[in-house]
């Protein structure tokens, strides 16, 4: 089995790209449409979601930004969003890709309410993987309530019944410049 980090980052690509194709069609209202769910719509859903990629994947990279990626605009268009989207996706892979045994247990720093916080890197992205899978299944039933059937989005890991999408993600060499 390739790297179980890798995995999982090329997992949680596939899985944001099938949602996302799911919903291409929706116009910018029924994205911000309300919704039952954690968050009251399914655009904040996944501007959650991708805040707290940014968030993560910039203490992961050392990038220092911290809090500050949340300092923006929502992301209005399910498109914009996409490819915002599949952007830090692809960032998130290309540092799973580098990852050694050593670099797990290193530091970084996350920017917390009370300050800075350190954290190992394995704990961050067993962290950020469970986070997006909790919030993807909350988008996922905010999608069945927008009259949408819901794609599969567990089928990646196994050979039996892993869908034909998946084989463009898994396995996979992200380390070029190639985009998906």
């Amino acid at each position: 089995m390739r790297d179980p980090f890798l995995t999982m980052a090329l997992n949680n690509a596939w899985a944001n790209a099938t949602l996302y194709g799911a919903i291409a069609g929706l116009t910018e209202a029924e994205l911000a449409a309300p919704r039952p769910g954690f968050f009251p719509s399914l655009k904040a859903t996944l501007n959650h979601i991708y805040e707290v990629d940014l968030y993560y994947v910039d203490a992961l990279e050392a990038g220092g930004r911290g809090r500050s990626v949340y300092d923006r605009e929502e992301i209005a268009s399910v498109a914009e969003l996409a490819k915002a989207q599949s952007d830090v996706d692809l960032r998130l892979a290309r540092f799973c890709q580098g990852l050694s045994p050593a670099m797990l247990d290193e530091d970084r720093a996350t920017e917390r309410g009370e300050g800075m916080v350190t954290e190992k890197v394995g704990a961050l992205l067993l962290h950020l993987f469970q986070h997006q899978i909790h919030h993807r299944g909350q988008a996922h039933t905010m999608v069945a309530d927008a009259g949408i059937a819901p794609p599969q989005l567990d089928d990646f890991h196994l050979e039996h019944g892993r869908v034909p999408s998946a084989a463009a993600y898994w396995p996979r060499d992200i380390s070029g410049e190639e985009e998906r």
